[in-house]
């Protein structure tokens, strides 16, 4: 099975090296690999070239298969890891990031290529591409939050669910998100929630990671009946 078949946006987790703490990346992503997280994407904006290959090779390693794992903004290293036959599953890229074609292209078919966006504008570059080259778009922020403090204003849920009814694609909710959020966001339209420091700052992630997995399976099983 590909990966973009196997594509599950329910719980994700955008890494932090300083949320993660002492714990390092690696560790805090196995545990919350173990505790139900479905995509992970290691971001680091400082990590040079060489180092964040280093580390995707460590993470790729610990998540064995269980999670997608995707590359923040660095398409470079996502090549270098594939060449070297890291099981690395794709690219998120932001508005400013390597062309989403040129990812598509060089990643090929099968890979995921996730796109941040969150105004009609972005809607709209995403409808001139040709179909199939985004799998999903990361909507946000819905509230404040420190670990992006370059952020847009923020969308709320009502911001993101008038966003994710005029998007074609699965649009997965990110930027200050607790527990509480997950029902309106389910309603909302989300396809899933992307989460920073609830999971690598929180003392257990493992523990962490389950309640959101859980949470978010009970919603989805609520809005099937």
């Amino acid at each position: 099975m590909s990966a973009r078949a196997a594509l599950d946006l329910s719980v994700y987790l955008v890494t932090d090296p300083a949320l993660c703490g002492a714990r390092g990346v690696v560790d805090v992503v196995a545990r919350a690999v173990d505790g139900g997280v479905r995509v992970v994407q290691l971001r680091d904006k400082h990590a040079e070239a060489s180092a964040l290959l280093d580390q995707l090779d460590a993470v790729a390693r610990v998540i064995d298969g269980r999670a997608t794992l995707l590359v923040n903004d660095r398409l470079d290293v996502a090549l270098a890891a594939r060449a070297e036959g890291l099981r690395v599953d794709g690219v998120h890229l932001g508005q400013g990031d390597a062309a989403v074609v040129v990812a598509r292209d060089r990643l090929g078919a099968d890979a995921v290529v996730g796109l941040t966006a969150n105004s009609e504008a972005h809607l709209a570059t995403v409808a001139r591409m040709p179909r199939g080259t985004v799998d999903y778009l990361g909507v946000g922020v819905i509230r404040p939050t420190a670990t992006k403090p370059d952020h847009p204003p923020a969308l709320g849920v009502d911001g993101f669910a008038r966003f994710a009814a005029q998007a074609e694609l699965p649009c997965v909710a990110i930027g200050g998100i607790g527990l509480a959020d997950l029902a309106p966001l389910r309603e909302a339209g989300a396809a899933g929630v992307a989460v920073v420091s609830a999971i690598c700052a929180a003392d257990d992630p493992r523990e962490a990671a389950e309640t959101f997995a859980v949470e978010w399976a009970a919603r989805e099983t609520e809005a099937a009946r």
